[in-house]
């Protein structure tokens, strides 16, 4: 009797053990693929593979886009997939206003988009003088995304002159605005330039053909991923985006 108690022990001993091999085993692949699973999907609606694992989607727009029927655009929704928010051009240089910008903040404000404006830098001009002609035009309440800086040419400055240039206009603007301005730059530019220089501003990265994430050490709030989308209401393609947390994150990122 004491023979066969002692088997069944020695039996139940290594079923247990071939059961927790089995979960491991179930385990390991499961995550295996949750990692590896396309996170990419086409929408054929929008005309480009979208990053499904964000919450919030949104595009960027200036007078290269004409007209817009923000209705329609905010109207658009396939799937989980809408567009949640909207960056639009305000100013470039030192005296350039976008053609379309005061029309497009308006109606993107009708439409319950929120918004947000963009300054495109010219590295060979003063940053105080750029940031004044941005004050000057650009009006922006309680709801909208904070002042952005894109910065994308060094036209043949240092890259001395150009972080003064940069960091001149950061501090005006988040002077007049209360909040941190956002700084969008694509990959290769900012790791050349800009990198360890401007980390405590938030950063709208872009960098296409990356089905997960855009390929930075640093952190980032906002991800241009696409340049080739579709929506309706707008007659030209027009770049897609993805905010980089969750809607309590978003609604943090407002203006206060």
């Amino acid at each position: 009797m004491a023979k066969k108690v002692k088997g069944f022990g020695k039996q139940l001993f290594y079923t247990v053990i071939f059961l927790i091999f089995c979960s491991l085993i179930t385990y390991y692949f499961k995550d295996r693929y949750l990692l590896n699973k396309p996170t990419f999907v086409l929408y054929k609606e929008f005309g480009i593979f979208i990053p499904i694992n964000y919450q919030i989607h949104g595009i960027d727009v200036s007078r290269h886009q004409q007209n817009i029927y923000w209705e329609a655009v905010k109207d658009m929704k396939v799937n989980n997939i809408a567009v949640g928010f909207t960056f639009i051009k305000a100013t470039e240089g030192t005296d350039l206003v976008d053609e379309n910008y005061f029309v497009n903040m308006r109606n993107a404000l009708a439409a319950n988009i929120p918004r947000g404006a963009y300054h495109f830098f010219t590295s060979s001009k003063s940053g105080k003088l750029q940031a004044a002609h941005f004050v000057e035009n650009v009006y922006l309440k309680k709801g909208d995304l904070p002042p952005v800086l894109d910065v994308e040419q060094a036209n043949g400055i240092s890259v001395i002159e150009l972080q003064r240039g940069i960091t001149d206009w950061l501090q005006l603007v988040e002077k007049r605005y209360k909040v941190k301005p956002i700084i969008y730059s694509n990959i290769s530019f900012y790791n050349k330039y800009l990198s360890g220089k401007f980390d405590e501003y938030p950063l709208w990265v872009a960098h296409y053909l990356e089905k997960n994430r855009p390929r930075i050490v640093r952190n980032w709030s906002f991800w241009q991923h696409n340049e080739s989308g579709h929506v309706n209401g707008i007659n030209t393609n027009v770049d897609f985006n993805v905010f980089n947390g969750d809607s309590t994150a978003f609604q943090n990122m407002l203006i206060k």
